[in-house]
């Protein structure tokens, strides 16, 4: 620092990071992940970790529009705040699904659910799941399978088990 009367002047070479410094902090910002959104359903995470939240977190935009469209598919009409027709409304046809007219409802339903939250998601297969306990023959699981891809994440065939109903 000089000082010339009332001014002061400071060098840039006497403040900041020396060069070691620098890398390592570059490195540590370098290797650091950024969370994207929160995990669902939500769980505490690990504040003295290093993942550093209070909430786990997903950290790949995949596994962040995989939990999006699980969502998207589990939800019913007016269950979300604010957005009334948020959803694929799937639970009245839960006991129907294995029916082809209720298939085909299912089917257009997730469709114009995806075409209007998740348009990047393109539709492939959409396959009831119904299984009976083997003992009572009575109804354990119903959910389905659904294959879909995201071109804009260059993912190609995805599957996801979506359950609707577990009894027995």
């Amino acid at each position: 620092m000089a000082r010339d009367g009332n001014r002061k002047s400071y060098s840039f070479k006497s403040v900041g990071d020396s060069v070691q410094e620098f890398r390592q902090f570059n490195r540590l910002e370098e290797t650091r992940v950024v969370p994207i959104g929160i995990k669902t359903p939500i769980e505490f995470g690990n504040v003295a970790g290093n993942s550093g939240g209070l909430f786990k977190m997903h950290t790949t935009h995949l596994s962040q529009v995989r939990d999006n469209f699980k969502n998207l598919l589990l939800t019913n009409h007016g269950e979300r705040p604010c957005l009334y027709d948020f959803g694929a409304n799937l639970t009245e046809l839960t006991f129907e699904l294995g029916n082809e007219t209720q298939d085909s409802e299912a089917v257009l339903r997730i469709s114009r659910a995806v075409d209007k939250y998740m348009p990047f998601i393109e539709l492939t297969t959409f396959e009831p799941l119904i299984i009976r306990d083997e003992e009572s023959q009575s109804l354990a699981k119903v959910g389905f399978n659904i294959t879909y891809s995201i071109p804009l994440l260059r993912v190609g065939p995805q599957g996801m088990e979506v359950i609707l109903y577990t009894g027995g």
